[in-house]
């Protein structure tokens, strides 16, 4: 392990001997911040910057318990490896994640290279209520006037289609891991399927609403 590795695991758990708000777990997530900002994945995407958000938001939810999602695992991966890849999910998702949480970003002040100007970690934002915008879509989702959504899946397999998997990817969203694994098929081979068949089927619906 480098030396910034052992710094980082050092300090996560120095954090995570303290409750969620102690002064002292603020202060160590906040220097692990330090370390791990320079080494994070970096990409001209129009939203990185939001993406970026979302990502030391999970981070701080579920560094130590597992609040938002699966608790981090030290012997799976760094804790750069996870949030890097935890990055590149959010900047897929971005889109259909829009529909459900828009309005509801850290308030953090982001500078002109996608790094934060100030300290996050005591400014997390309680969750957000169920928005309209959401409901909206999961009630199009739901009903499927015309079947489409149900009637567009994988062939052979009725059971993945558009409908399943735009519900189980609606906030709070279902990860590819755990849905390859509910039906026994590959992460990319679900995901390929999502990008080609129901995002723009989502995209469509949300520009005839006016939603985005």
């Amino acid at each position: 392990m480098s030396d910034i590795g052992e710094q980082l695991a050092q300090l996560s758990v120095e954090a995570c001997r303290y409750p969620p708000g102690h002064v002292k777990r603020q202060k160590a997530l906040t220097q692990i911040v330090k370390l791990v900002q320079p080494k994070l994945w970096r990409n001209n995407h129009p939203r990185y910057a939001d993406a970026l958000q979302r990502t030391w938001m999970y981070f701080c939810q579920n560094i130590c318990e597992g609040q938002t999602g699966r608790v981090y695992d030290p012997e799976r991966s760094s804790i750069v490896t996870w949030l890097n890849a935890y990055l590149q999910r959010r900047l897929q998702d971005l889109d259909i994640e829009d529909f459900g949480n828009r309005t509801k970003y850290l308030n953090d002040r982001v500078g002109e290279d996608g790094y934060f100007a100030g300290p996050i970690v005591d400014r997390i934002p309680s969750p957000p209520d169920v928005p309209p915008i959401l409901e909206r879509v999961r009630a199009w989702v739901k009903e499927d006037a015309n079947r489409d959504l149900s009637r567009t899946h994988l062939r052979d397999r009725p059971d993945i289609n558009c409908q399943n998997l735009i519900l189980s990817r609606l906030p709070p969203e279902t990860g590819w891991r755990e849905l390859a694994a509910e039906y026994g098929t590959s992460i990319s081979t679900l995901s390929s399927f999502y990008q080609r068949q129901c995002l723009p089927r989502l995209r469509a619906f949300g520009e005839s609403e006016g939603l985005l």
